[in-house]
C-alpha cells in the first residue's frame, strides 16, 4: 500500500462502541474501512450494510484484508481476539481498559513487542476538549478529587464500577500524578450483584499528590467532574459538558488576603458582605470543539502511518488496569454487600 492510499482498517465487535467506530471511520478520508465483525452474524451485516462495507465471516479472513482495527468486545475477550492480529503485526486500538486483569494485559504487550505491532488503549477522556485545554496548563497537582456517577445502564453489570467507570478517571489522575502508587484505601458497596455498583478510592503518590476518585452507577442524575488543586491555582473541569475553568494563584492571592485584612480590622463587619466569587478572577478554559472519538482515531491512524507514538500506549493502559487492581483488592475485604 503507498503512503498516501486510505488505511485499511476493520472493526471488531459492533456493540454500541464498535459501531461508533466505524461510523467514524467511513467518514474520515485517510482510512477506508474494510469491514467488520461480530459473533453476532445480525449486529455485523448491520453494521456493515449502513457504511456499505464487508461483514466477515471470521476474524481469519478479516486478517489479510485490514493494516488496523478497533476492539471493541467485551473486556474478557480483549487478549484473545487481540492475539491473532497481534501477531500478524496489526495495529490494534483496544476499548478500555487494555484487559480484565494484569496477567493478560502484560500478555497483550508481549505479543504487541514481538511483532511489532501498535497497541493504542481507548481511553477516550485523555481527548475530551476539556482535558485537552487542562493539558496545556502543565499544572503540578497536590490534590485531585474526581467524581464519576450516572443511573444504572443495566450494560455491565457483570463488571465492578471500578473497571466499568473509575478506570477513565484512574488514567487521568496517573497521567497527572507523573508518579508512582505509594498507597491506595477504597470502600465499596454492592447492591445489584457481587461486585462493586459505588466506589470511593483514595490514592496516595509518592510525589506526595493526593486522588480521591468516586463512582456510582446507581445515582439518579449523571455527573463526570474533575477537581484539581495546586500551588499555582485551581482547575475544574466537567467532562460531560466538555468545560472548564481555572483559577490562578498569582494575581488572585492579593485580593484574597486584602479581604481577610480588612475583615480582620474592622473595615468589614459582616462576613456575609464578602463573596469569593467576585475576589477572584476565574477564567473560562479555551475549548476546541472536537469530537473525541473523531480525535482519539485521528491519533491511531497517524500511529500506525507516521510511526508516532500512541496518546495512550499499551504500557498506560497497562498501568491502569494495575491500579483499578489495587482498588478492587483495597474494597474487597470491608465490602458492603
Amino acid at each position: 500500500m503507498s503512503q498516501g492510499a486510505p488505511l485499511p482498517v476493520g472493526v471488531v465487535g459492533c456493540g454500541r462502541m464498535g459501531r461508533l467506530h466505524a461510523r467514524v471511520y467511513s467518514q474520515m478520508p485517510s482510512v477506508r474501512l474494510a469491514g467488520v465483525y461480530d459473533l453476532e452474524r445480525g449486529a455485523g451485516d448491520s453494521v456493515a450494510a449502513e457504511h456499505r462495507c464487508r461483514a466477515f465471516a471470521d476474524l481469519q479472513s478479516m486478517l489479510s484484508e485490514v493494516r488496523a482495527v478497533t476492539i471493541a468486545v467485551p473486556t474478557v475477550s480483549h487478549a484473545q481476539v487481540a492475539e491473532p492480529f497481534l501477531q500478524h503485526g496489526i495495529a490494534c486500538l483496544i476499548e478500555k481498559p487494555l484487559s480484565q486483569d494484569v496477567g493478560e494485559g502484560r500478555r497483550i504487550i508481549e505479543l504487541a513487542r514481538r511483532n511489532g505491532a501498535v497497541v493504542q488503549v481507548g481511553h477516550i477522556e485523555r481527548f475530551n476538549p476539556a482535558v485537552r485545554a487542562m493539558e496545556r496548563l502543565r499544572i503540578e497537582p497536590r490534590y485531585i478529587e474526581v467524581t464519576r456517577i450516572s443511573p444504572l445502564t443495566f450494560r455491565s453489570i457483570d463488571v465492578g464500577v471500578v473497571l466499568d467507570m473509575m478506570i477513565h478517571d484512574i488514567d487521568i489522575v496517573l497521567k497527572l500524578a507523573r508518579s508512582d502508587v505509594a498507597d491506595v484505601s477504597a470502600i465499596g458497596v454492592s447492591v445489584v450483584g457481587e461486585v462493586e455498583d459505588v466506589c470511593n478510592a483514595r490514592v496516595r503518590f509518592a510525589n506526595g499528590c493526593v486522588a480521591s476518585l468516586t463512582a456510582s452507577r446507581l445515582a439518579m442524575k449523571t455527573e463526570r467532574k474533575l477537581r484539581i488543586f495546586s500551588r499555582d491555582g485551581y482547575v475544574s473541569l466537567d467532562y460531560q459538558q466538555r468545560r472548564g475553568v481555572v483559577v490562578h494563584r498569582s494575581g488572585n492571592l492579593a485580593a484574597i488576603r486584602d479581604a481577610v485584612a480588612r475583615l480582620r480590622s474592622g473595615q468589614i463587619d459582616d462576613i456575609s458582605q464578602l463573596n469569593y466569587a467576585d475576589l477572584v478572577s476565574i477564567e473560562q478554559l479555551q475549548v476546541d470543539d472536537v469530537e473525541p472519538l473523531r480525535a482519539q482515531l485521528e491519533s491511531f491512524v497517524a500511529a500506525v502511518r507516521e510511526g508516532t507514538a500512541p496518546v495512550v500506549s499499551a504500557d498506560e493502559g497497562l498501568a491502569a488496569v494495575e491500579l483499578a487492581k489495587r482498588i478492587v483488592d483495597a474494597i474487597s475485604p470491608g465490602m458492603v454487600l
